[in-house]
C-alpha cells in the first residue's frame, strides 16, 4: 500500500471540519497518508510576511498527489484557501472538493476550480482521492 502525500485546505475558523475529516481518514483501514496541511495547532513559524507564508504553502503543495478543499460556502471569502487554490492550478496539482456533511450549497469558486467532487463519507472520499492520485 503507498503512502499519499495530501494537502488538507481549510480554515481555521472551521477547524472542526478539519478534525472530523481527518479522522475519517486516520480511521480507514488500508488507506495511508501523510498530511501536509497547516492546522491551527502546527502553524508555519517564521514566516513574518505573506510572501512567506505563501512560499511556505507552496513547498508544501509542491510535494503533494491531491490538494483536498473543504468546500463550504465559507471558502469563496477565505483568502488563504483562494491562494492554496491559485498555487494548486498553478503546480498542476489535482483538486478534490469535499461536500461538508449535509449542506447543499459548496462554494463556486471550489466547485469551478475541482476537478472532482465528492460527498462527505469515507468510501466517496477514499475513492475520490485514490482517483486523482
Amino acid at each position: 500500500m503507498r503512502t499519499l502525500n495530501l494537502f488538507i485546505s481549510h480554515s481555521w475558523n472551521h477547524s472542526d471540519a478539519y478534525q472530523k475529516f481527518t479522522k475519517l481518514l486516520n480511521q480507514r483501514q488500508y488507506f495511508s497518508y501523510k498530511n501536509y496541511s497547516v492546522p491551527p495547532e502546527n502553524p508555519i513559524t517564521g514566516a513574518r510576511t505573506d510572501r512567506q507564508l505563501s512560499d511556505a504553502i507552496e513547498n508544501k503543495v509542491r510535494a503533494c498527489s491531491v490538494i483536498i478543499i473543504m468546500a463550504g460556502v465559507y471558502s469563496t471569502y477565505s483568502k488563504w484557501i483562494n491562494k492554496e487554490i491559485e498555487i494548486a492550478q498553478r503546480l498542476g496539482k489535482p483538486i478534490l472538493a469535499v461536500k461538508p456533511f449535509g449542506a447543499s450549497k459548496i462554494s463556486t469558486v471550489v466547485r469551478n476550480a475541482a476537478d472532482l467532487e465528492c460527498n462527505w463519507n469515507t468510501e466517496s472520499i477514499v475513492n475520490s482521492i485514490r482517483q486523482l492520485a
